[in-house]
C-alpha cells in the first residue's frame, strides 16, 4: 500500500472511490492533493494551482507545510480527514519509531466539538474500507490506534497537550478562530510546540485550515508571507466556496452577499476582513499590567465602584470588577473575581455580596442580563444592582483612551489581559464602530474590568490621603471585627445618601 498515491487511493474502488462517485466535483481538491504531494498535474490542473496560490511557476516536488484558506461549505474538513487517513495508512515510519513509540497524526481545533467533525470522517473513512477497518486496534470518542503504531487523535488547541507526542502529521482546524484562557496567542505558541514534536519524522506534514478573518494571527502571516511566493516551500490555497465545491448553489452564496457583503466576502470569498482590527493596542496593555500584583485590600478614603457582568451558570463566567480613582487620576483595578460554570447563581451573589460589602459598597452596576432577577438576587442581601447607561460595546469604546494615556493599572491576570487582547472593533458599513470578543470567543472579565474603571473614571474622584487598612485589621471582605462594628452605622448612612457611603463616613469609622 506504500505506493499507492493519494490519488490512487481516491479512485480505487476498494478504497475511497465510493466518497467520489462524482469525480468532476471534486476536480479542485484533486488539483490541491497533487500539488500537496508532488503528483504531475494537468494543463487545467495547472491554471487552478496558479489561481489559487497566486503562483507562476511550477509547483515544487512536495510540501511539508500547507495552508488551505477556503470558504465554508468548500468541503476542506473531509480532504483533511482523508489526508490524515493516507499518512497514518499508506506511509510507513516504523524506522523513525522507537520501540514503544507510537507515531501521533492530530488533529487540532478550537474545541473537541469541532474537532470531532473530522475525526468522525476519519472513522468512517477507516471503517468504511475492509482492508483499512483491519488496522484498527483500538478505537475511542477521541483516538484510534492502528496496529502499524500510528495513533489518530482530537486535541483542543493547547501548547500543553502538544508535549511528548511524536507527530507524524498535525492538522489544525479553523486555526483563525482559536482561542484560549491561558493565552492570547495560541495559534502561534501551538505550532511552536508542533514543529520539535515533527522533528525526528522525515516528511511530517503541518497542515491548517480555515476560512479567512481578520488580517492578524498566523494564518494571516502565512497568506502574507508565502501566498504568491514561487520561492517558499509553504504552500499556501486560497480559493472561495464554488472553486472548491461547485455543489453549493451560487444563489446561497449570492444571498449571503446581500445580506452582509464584507462578512460573506470572508465567509465564502476567502477574503481576509479589513474592518476587523485589534481593539487595544498590546503596548498599553504592558504599561497596565502591574507585575506581580493581584488583589488590592480595601482602603479607607478610596471612593470604589463596582461593575458585575451576570450569568447563569451556562457557559459564560459570572465576574466582578471593584475599581478606584486615585487623587493623581490613576484608574486601579483593585479587585476581580470570576466565577467559571457550573455554579449556583445564588451562591455567587452571596459571596459577591461579601465582597462589595468589604470594601463599602451598596450597590453595583451591570447589563441588564436576567434583568429582575439580578435585581432581587442582590436586594436580598442588601445591594442595590443598577443597569449600566452604556453598553458593553460603548464602556469599552470610552475605556480606550483611559489604556492609551497610560492611565489605568490593572492586576498581574493572565486571563483578563488574554481577553483584552482579543478584543476586537469593527467598523459597519455606516461608519460606526463596535467592540466585541471575537467567535468563539469570551470578554467576561474584559467586561466587569472595563465596566469598573469606566465607572471610576466617570466619579469626581475626592481630595486627602488615601489610608489603608492595617494589616492587624481582619479583611474586610469575611466580615471582620471592623465590619461588625460599624455595619449598622454605615447602613443607616447609606439609606440617606442613596445607597452609597461616603469615603469620609468610612474613615469616621476606621478611627
Amino acid at each position: 500500500m506504500r505506493d499507492v498515491t493519494i490519488i490512487d487511493a481516491c479512485l480505487d474502488s476498494a478504497l475511497f472511490a465510493p466518497w467520489f462517485k462524482n469525480p468532476t466535483t471534486w476536480a479542485a481538491w484533486f488539483a490541491f492533493l497533487k500539488t500537496l504531494f508532488g503528483l504531475l498535474l494537468t494543463q487545467k490542473e495547472l491554471a487552478l494551482y496558479r489561481q489559487c496560490t497566486g503562483r507562476t511557476a511550477s509547483p515544487p516536488r512536495w510540501f511539508q507545510e500547507a495552508w488551505i484558506i477556503v470558504g465554508r461549505r468548500g468541503g476542506k474538513s473531509f480532504i483533511v480527514a482523508l489526508v490524515a487517513v493516507y499518512l497514518a495508512c499508506f506511509r510507513d515510519y516504523s524506522k523513525y519509531l522507537a520501540r514503544g513509540e507510537r507515531g501521533t497524526v492530530m488533529i487540532n481545533a478550537c474545541d473537541r466539538k469541532q474537532a470531532r467533525v473530522i475525526f468522525r470522517y476519519v472513522r468512517a473513512l477507516l471503517e468504511g474500507v475492509p482492508m483499512l477497518a483491519r488496522l484498527i486496534e483500538r478505537v475511542d470518542s477521541k483516538s484510534i490506534d492502528l496496529t502499524n503504531g500510528i495513533s489518530i487523535e482530537i486535541h483542543t488547541a493547547s501548547f500543553r497537550a502538544v508535549r511528548g507526542y511524536t507527530i507524524v502529521a498535525a492538522i489544525n482546524d479553523e486555526i483563525a478562530f482559536w482561542r484560549s484562557d491561558e493565552s492570547a496567542n495560541p495559534d502561534r505558541e501551538i505550532l511552536d510546540a508542533q514543529r520539535p514534536a515533527m522533528a525526528t519524522i522525515p516528511g511530517a506534514l503541518l497542515l491548517c485550515i480555515g476560512s479567512a478573518y481578520a488580517q492578524r494571527g498566523v494564518q494571516w502571516e502565512a497568506f502574507r508571507d508565502h501566498h504568491a511566493r514561487d520561492e517558499s516551500t509553504v504552500l499556501v490555497w486560497r480559493a472561495d466556496t464554488r472553486t472548491m465545491n461547485p455543489t453549493v448553489p451560487q444563489r446561497f452564496i449570492d444571498d449571503a452577499y446581500a445580506r452582509d457583503p464584507v462578512s460573506a466576502a470572508a465567509e465564502y470569498g476567502a477574503q481576509f476582513r479589513t474592518d476587523v482590527s485589534a481593539f487595544l493596542n498590546s503596548d498599553w496593555l504592558d504599561r497596565a499590567v502591574q507585575e506581580g500584583r493581584h488583589e488590592l485590600p480595601p482602603q479607607l478614603y478610596a471612593p470604589y465602584h463596582a461593575f458585575a457582568d451576570p450569568s447563569g451558570g451556562g457557559s459564560d463566567a459570572f465576574t466582578l470588577g471593584i475599581a478606584h480613582r486615585e487623587q493623581d487620576g490613576l484608574l486601579v483595578l483593585d479587585v476581580l473575581r470570576a466565577r467559571r460554570p457550573p455554579f449556583s447563581p445564588e451562591s455567587v451573589v452571596v459571596d459577591y455580596t461579601a465582597i462589595l460589602k468589604g470594601y463599602g459598597l451598596r450597590s453595583v452596576t451591570g447589563d441588564k442580563y436576567a434583568a429582575q432577577w439580578v435585581i432581587e438576587a442582590f436586594a436580598k442581601h442588601g445591594i442595590a444592582y443598577r443597569h449600566s447607561e452604556r453598553n458593553k460595546s460603548e464602556i469599552y469604546l470610552e475605556a480606550e483612551p483611559l489604556f492609551a494615556q497610560g492611565s489605568v493599572r490593572l492586576p498581574d491576570d493572565r486571563a483578563l489581559l488574554t481577553e483584552l487582547r482579543q478584543l476586537e472593533r469593527r467598523t459597519a458599513r455606516g461608519g460606526r464602530d463596535t467592540v466585541d470578543h471575537p467567535p468563539r470567543g469570551h470578554d467576561d472579565l474584559a467586561n466587569a474590568a472595563a465596566g469598573a474603571l469606566w465607572l471610576a473614571a466617570k466619579s469626581a474622584g475626592v481630595t486627602g490621603p488615601i489610608i489603608t487598612v492595617p494589616s492587624t485589621v481582619p479583611s474586610m471582605v469575611g466580615g471582620g471585627d471592623l465590619e461588625h462594628l460599624t455595619e449598622q452605622r454605615r447602613t443607616d448612612r447609606a439609606v440617606n445618601t442613596g445607597g452609597e457611603e461616603r469615603p469620609a463616613d468610612r474613615l469616621k469609622d476606621f478611627w
